[in-house]
């Protein structure tokens, strides 16, 4: 038996599909995708509308959907996850939930770890409650974790693309050259180092806040009283890797897209890209992060219809 799915919309470059995002991936060839970038339900203690598996079972539920995903990247491509921490229930100590994940994903199936990012999010509330502004015992909890993983050591990357302004005093070193210098940690400093190379190479901690309130997406689901996803990520996150690890037509697929930041970040960026999003509202209602997407646009080429056998 197979069953044909026609996405929920589409635009020139991608499409969202509204389904189970593992037989989603099970229909797709081997190494087609340059960046599976995604963040899936964290497991939290309590459940929320969009659902989420316990700490318990969380790494027996997400390993078949990675499984999938080291299948259908290329060698040459990146799988980009974002988990965020969690607390053990009524005690104030920490989940290692995210650290399972990240063991079984290179020790079962073979990933390995190019690098991890951590994500420090001004924004977050104080919470646990509980710890943080009742006993007082903890402090805020502001860092997201972010795993790039790789099949081949040396996929696809340019730090080049994602490079940052220079500080003040990188300026100055660079209008007045740098002598040759060994510092105090002997680490030495040649000439060379005060070059202008268009920008700083940034480092693996991202400061970005999830507090958006006035995007097409809140506009637009507020005029249309559309479910606003309460978990969204910022879209510098995913703008940040999609430049990093990707060029201009490159595949990018979100399996866990929610309100399909990615998606529209991808499109801005003129890469491919496929979403997938369970829940019929959500799936729907990021449609309008697209404004003035038409609905007879044509599907992108071998996009149209999937077969799940």
């Amino acid at each position: 038996m197979h069953i044909e799915i026609e996405p929920t919309y589409r635009t020139d470059r991608g499409a969202m599909y509204c389904c189970d995002s593992l037989e989603f991936m099970c229909a797709l060839p081997d190494d087609c995708v340059d960046l599976v970038f995604t963040s899936p339900p964290y497991a939290l203690h309590f459940k929320k509308d969009y659902g989420n598996a316990s700490q318990k079972d969380y790494v027996s539920w997400l390993l078949p959907f990675c499984q999938q995903i080291k299948r259908i990247i290329k060698p040459s491509g990146s799988f980009v996850l974002n988990l965020g921490g969690a607390w053990q229930p009524g005690a104030p100590i920490r989940s290692l939930y995210h650290y399972r994940v990240l063991l079984a994903l290179c020790d079962e199936l073979g990933f390995d770890l190019a690098q991890e990012f951590f994500w420090y999010n001004p924004a977050k509330m104080p919470a646990p409650a509980e710890w943080v502004n009742v006993r007082r015992i903890r402090v805020k909890d502001s860092v997201e974790y972010i795993f790039w993983l790789v099949k081949d050591p040396m996929a696809k990357a340019d730090n080049r693309r994602v490079l940052e302004p220079y500080s003040k005093d990188m300026q100055r070193m660079i209008t007045r050259g740098v002598k040759n210098t060994i510092r105090p940690s002997g680490h030495i400093i040649k000439g060379s180092f005060a070059s202008d190379h268009g920008g700083s190479i940034r480092s693996n901690l991202i400061q970005c806040g999830n507090n958006e309130s006035n995007s097409a997406y809140i506009r637009n689901s507020k005029t249309t009283g559309a479910t606003i996803h309460p978990a969204r990520f910022p879209a510098e996150l995913p703008r940040l890797f999609i430049e990093f690890l990707t060029d201009q037509d490159d595949l990018v697929l979100d399996p866990f897209a929610g309100s399909n930041t990615t998606g529209f970040v991808a499109d801005s960026l003129k890469r491919r890209w496929l979403a997938v999003e369970l829940r019929p509202d959500y799936a729907t209602a990021s449609r309008l992060r697209f404004e003035g997407v038409p609905d007879d646009a044509p599907a992108p080429e071998g996009q149209l219809k999937l077969r799940f056998t």
